[in-house]
């Protein structure tokens, strides 16, 4: 691969790794930076382009690992004194979490990747899921029930899961309807960043999985350093996003994300159409 090719899948990482966890939409991002200027479908065919736009997830996920070590071990039950604590996040709130989505994901997989990646479609995701965003911050903040993570009930984690089904729309965001969802039922910010971000490492895992698999005949070995550069990318930028995040949430909430949303969607709209 060119220079110019690597220097893509670097861009498309640092596009992922640092909007993943904002409640922007990575997705959303990558497809709007990747059509209107760096057009990798003119040098990966396409199918393989929008794969690479699910699998770059990966990189991300790693970063969320290494953030959220001591709470997965935990999760797993390979952390002791633990698992006799009553009030406690447990792995079976986190699947009650993914089903719903999950099983969405892997009957409309195909028909998202061939009819939702497109800047037009992301910039409806953008717009719907500001106002959600907003309605997080005027409704759902005045009564919080859970501080954190730790007291989310399997009811609440299963209508947070509903919810997340917004996000198989690209621009829509996966953090982004999953804390605004989690706001709306009575949890702190943190505590729904925290959930959102615990539940994202086997979703995206699973979606990457999912698309590897169903794309695998349109990889050919030439893709390969594309794909370990943008993973890399990913993963170093996602670690620093994380981090910032997590401190900026509880003082700033979610309507300047969902006013951000807005302003890009009117940007790319008139620079685009």
């Amino acid at each position: 691969m060119s220079l110019w090719e690597l220097l893509v899948g670097l861009i498309l990482g640092a596009v992922e790794g640092l909007t993943e966890f904002a409640p922007v939409s990575s997705t959303g991002h990558m497809i709007i930076v990747d059509d209107m200027w760096l057009r990798s479908q003119d040098f990966l065919n396409e199918r393989v382009a929008n794969a690479f736009k699910v699998v770059i997830q990966l990189g991300s996920i790693l970063a969320v690992v290494v953030v959220f070590r001591n709470r997965f071990i935990e999760l797993l039950g390979l952390k002791k004194g633990t698992s006799d604590r009553p009030n406690r996040l447990r792995l079976t709130h986190v699947i009650v979490g993914l089903l719903p989505a999950g099983i969405l994901g892997v009957l409309f997989e195909d028909y998202i990747d061939e009819h939702l990646f497109s800047t037009k479609t992301v910039l409806i995701g953008l717009v719907i899921g500001a106002l959600l965003m907003i309605a997080a911050d005027l409704f759902g903040g005045r009564k919080q029930t859970v501080e954190t993570v730790d007291q989310i009930t399997y009811k609440q984690a299963f209508f947070i899961g509903l919810i997340q089904c917004l996000s198989l729309w690209p621009g829509f965001s996966r953090s982004g309807s999953t804390i605004s969802g989690g706001v709306l039922l009575g949890m702190s910010y943190r505590a729904a960043a925290d959930f959102t971000f615990i539940m994202a490492v086997p979703i995206m895992a699973g979606a990457s999985f999912l698309s590897l698999v169903s794309k695998w005949k349109y990889f050919t070995v030439d893709v390969i350093p594309f794909f370990i550069v943008g993973f890399i990318s990913a993963f170093i930028f996602a670690l620093i996003s994380i981090k910032f995040f997590l401190q900026l949430i509880n003082r700033i909430r979610l309507i300047p994300f969902a006013v951000y949303r807005i302003a890009l969607a009117c940007l790319i709209y008139i620079l685009y159409f």
